[in-house]
């Protein structure tokens, strides 16, 4: 049995722009079915909820829309200003703007904000009445294989992988009671599998998005715990040709502020 006073605790995830680039710049070119969802018109005022480096907010910038967007890496936050952008140091569950937005969009995301009535209580704040909230995050089952594979492998550490994870990734019955707790009218919402090829190895994946499991060991450990994970989730993940997909699946939704906001979430 493993010693639970030795459980490592959850290590905040580090937001590398170069590493973000080389091994998830797919995120962006796969929200462009969101935006379509969003449907931007010039001049109006949309927040980028965690716009990462700011690949989809130079793309709302060039339908016209004025943006401002927020993520909570400073790192992130740095790269998008390298674009000219407004991008700020936010907390997505602290959101506090002066002037409310037309829409406030989110692709990728949500699934790193573990307080979501916290999220969408300051999305509503946000928003003018009627606003727009649309957005795609992981749903139930996403990276699923990938998550398992971390698990089986870190038990045999004596770490529960489960007590690491970073994610918040609700069915599409959730997330729609969550919003309409919150005043919105779902006017739709879906949830997919979209298995995505990966441009590398699955230790590229890993080392960009799964630091909070990775850092549960001592650096040196590290290298062996990657290849490790690789051999376990491999005969799902990879296939004949040696090409490697991630087992995504994504929840993406449309709202409309219908009511003012609630003064405070709905206990749960």
């Amino acid at each position: 049995m493993s010693d639970k006073s030795k459980q490592p605790t959850n290590a905040p995830q580090h937001w590398d722009p170069k590493r973000y680039q080389q091994n998830a710049g797919f995120v962006a070119t796969l929200g462009e079915a969101v935006l379509d969802w969003l449907d931007p018109k010039p001049g109006e005022r949309i927040l980028d909820l965690g716009c990462g480096d700011g690949v989809l907010t130079e793309r709302l910038v060039a339908r016209g829309a004025i943006v401002v967007g927020v993520d909570a890496s400073a790192e992130q936050v740095a790269a998008a200003r390298a674009r000219g952008l407004d991008a700020r140091v936010m907390d997505g569950a602290r959101l506090a703007f002066d002037q409310p937005f037309d829409a406030v969009f989110s692709n990728a995301a949500l699934h790193w904000m573990q307080d979501p009535d916290a999220v969408i209580e300051g999305v509503a704040r946000a928003l003018r009445p009627a606003g727009r909230f649309v957005g795609e995050f992981g749903g139930k089952d996403n990276v699923a294989a990938i998550v398992n594979a971390l698990a089986a492998v870190l038990a045999r550490h004596g770490i529960d992988a489960a007590a690491l994870s970073p994610w918040y990734f609700p069915d599409e019955s959730e997330y729609r009671t969550r919003l309409e707790e919150q005043g919105f009218v779902v006017e739709r919402i879906e949830r997919f599998a979209r298995p995505t090829p990966l441009p590398g190895d699955i230790g590229g994946w890993l080392e960009t998005f799964a630091e909070s499991f990775l850092t549960a060991v001592p650096p040196r450990d590290r290298p062996a715990l990657l290849a490790d994970v690789a051999a376990e989730a491999a005969p799902l993940l990879r296939d004949a040709a040696g090409g490697w997909h991630a087992d995504y699946v994504r929840l993406r939704f449309a709202a409309r502020r219908a009511s003012p906001h609630l003064a405070s979430p709905v206990a749960r």
